[in-house]
């Protein structure tokens, strides 16, 4: 079967849930090892104020895509670079972290346990309700006592890891170099919109859903970052064929340091959001927003889902876990040629 006919039968779920009205619109990519893509789209980036269609090059808020996309891929490849290990704690490039209590255990903390959310640090906090001013709210991140727990995917990691590419890069994270069609700074013409925020009292478009992401400055080591599907299919591929990361690298994002979790991303289990099809050795991860990205490495193949499910309110049922799960079931079992009626 040809990417082209595949994708059109792929894409049958999200294109079922845009008719239904349960997610305004989405867009489907797949890229092979080989370079070869194939896209397909429906609905509106915008549903209010003004309706507005969705196309091939319309811009999303990539939401906590930004951990691995941008953020993971930073921190390796600043140890590529030597500037720091996996292995070393925050205090080398942070050394302010918790700098009134020396025997803290957030000082303790590495690069590596970050990025594969094996630390004590709770999931989320509502940052923005203390403050919008973004070197206030970097410095309440650094000395918090935060409340200790068992791992938890946690946003205050990827937190902590933005500081230190802006320590390491001496560079603010929204003027981090990008590659094409990313940008922590997008068009607003050209986005998708998410939600009506209560806080902001406006429809969001083209600035960061996340609220925590937003006070701080519009981009953070967690959220942010905004992109079209072929630049996330870029992105994609370059770790599918291995010139997008060194060896070593791409061994630390497939290899697991827990049970569900590599350096920065989820590896494959029953049940999870990239379907039961995938290879075991799958990996990927998801977004608040509505978006989504998975390796199948085995199969050479990627794909990726990208939605504004959140527009206009988030407090709706938009059935975007069994629409992910739906699609990369029909994605693999079309590639294997084994489609399901």
């Amino acid at each position: 079967m040809s990417l082209e006919n595949l994708i059109g039968e792929a894409f049958a779920p999200a294109a079922a849930s845009v008719d239904s009205g349960h997610i305004p619109g989405a867009v489907l990519g797949i890229v092979k090892k080989d370079g070869k893509r194939a896209v397909s789209w429906r609905g509106w980036a915008q549903i209010e104020p003004e309706r507005e269609s969705l196309s091939r090059e319309t811009w999303f808020d990539l939401a906590s895509l930004t951990k691995v996309i941008f953020t993971t891929t930073r921190i390796l490849q600043l140890v590529e670079q030597g500037k720091i290990s996996l292995d070393d704690p925050l205090v080398t490039v942070i050394p302010d972290l918790r700098q009134y209590d020396m025997n803290a255990a957030e000082r303790r903390l590495t690069f590596r346990q970050c990025l594969a959310h094996q630390t004590h640090l709770p999931a989320v906090e509502p940052l923005y309700t203390y403050g919008q001013d973004p070197n206030t709210l970097r410095a309440f991140i650094l000395q918090r006592v935060w409340q200790s727990g068992p791992p938890v995917y946690s946003d205050i990691n990827y937190k902590l890891l933005g500081i230190a590419i802006e320590r390491i890069t001496g560079q603010a994270l929204i003027d981090q170099p990008l590659p094409p069609d990313f940008s922590f700074r997008p068009d607003p013409k050209l986005c998708a919109a998410t939600e009506r925020c209560t806080w902001r009292r406006r429809v969001i478009r083209g600035e960061v859903h996340d609220e925590n992401a937003y006070a701080l400055g519009g981009a953070s080591g967690h959220a942010g970052l905004f992109g079209t599907i072929d630049a996330v299919l870029d992105f994609a591929h370059g770790l599918l064929d291995g010139s997008g990361l060194s060896p070593d690298s791409l061994k630390a994002i497939r290899t697991r340091e827990s049970e569900k979790r590599t350096v920065g991303w989820e590896g494959f289990y029953p049940g999870w959001h990239g379907g039961d099809l995938c290879s075991p050795t799958t990996i990927g991860h998801t977004g608040f927003t509505g978006t989504g990205l998975w390796l199948d490495f085995e199969r050479g193949l990627a794909w990726s889902l990208l939605t504004n499910r959140v527009h206009p309110s988030r407090h709706k049922d938009s059935g975007i876990m069994s629409l992910r799960r739906a699609t990369g079931e029909r994605v693999i079992s079309l590639f294997d040629g084994q489609a399901r009626p």
